[in-house]
């Protein structure tokens, strides 16, 4: 738990060039993820009955608080690499299904949530390095590989392969230039 979010917070640190201490107490993005690890740690790692009932009590309350003043919700069972970055406030919704890998980055007003029919139907697994933009919405039993770029707006329920650059509804594939300018860390 703690070194997912010590990621989390260096993400923010390098990309925002303020100090750690300023970023916990101003990103909302940093509370919905601090909630979250905590969240997640409780479900895989608490396993004495009434500490974890009560933890997970504690968990709800603290879930229900982040997404009234964020706007954000993510599960708490969905697995998220570390080094996540929440760009901006509100309107972020990941389902408890979703896989994520390292050092993403989410846009105000991204679902990435459960879609599609019989065997299609499930939650996005998105690869390292992910770039989804404002508003992009993700559904469905796909896959999306590394270093990928998501378009403002676009609309993905179809897998996208290593480096691809997807924009529009429904998103296609223009071009294999990948996220390298959009998702900054420290290696």
């Amino acid at each position: 738990m703690f070194e997912k979010f010590r990621a989390d917070l260096d993400r923010y640190v390098v990309l925002r060039q303020k100090s750690w201490l300023f970023l916990v107490l101003t990103e909302q993005g940093l509370w919905a993820l601090a909630e979250h690890r905590f969240s997640y740690w409780i479900r895989q790692y608490i396993h004495i009955p009434l500490l974890r009932q009560i933890l997970k009590l504690i968990s709800f309350i603290w879930h229900k608080l982040i997404q009234i003043t964020t706007g954000i919700s993510i599960a708490c069972e969905a697995q998220i690499g570390k080094g996540l970055y929440i760009g901006h406030f509100g309107s972020i919704f990941i389902n408890d299904d979703v896989l994520m890998g390292e050092n993403c980055n989410l846009s105000q007003e991204v679902t990435i949530g459960v879609g599609g029919r019989g065997e299609k139907r499930g939650c996005p697994k998105i690869g390292d390095r992910v770039f989804i933009g404002p508003g992009a919405k993700l559904f469905g039993a796909i896959t999306i590989g590394n270093d990928v770029a998501i378009g403002a707006n676009a609309v993905v329920t179809k897998d996208l392969p290593d480096k691809a650059v997807a924009v529009g509804i429904p998103a296609k594939v223009i071009s294999y230039e990948g996220s390298y300018d959009y998702v900054i860390y420290r290696q």
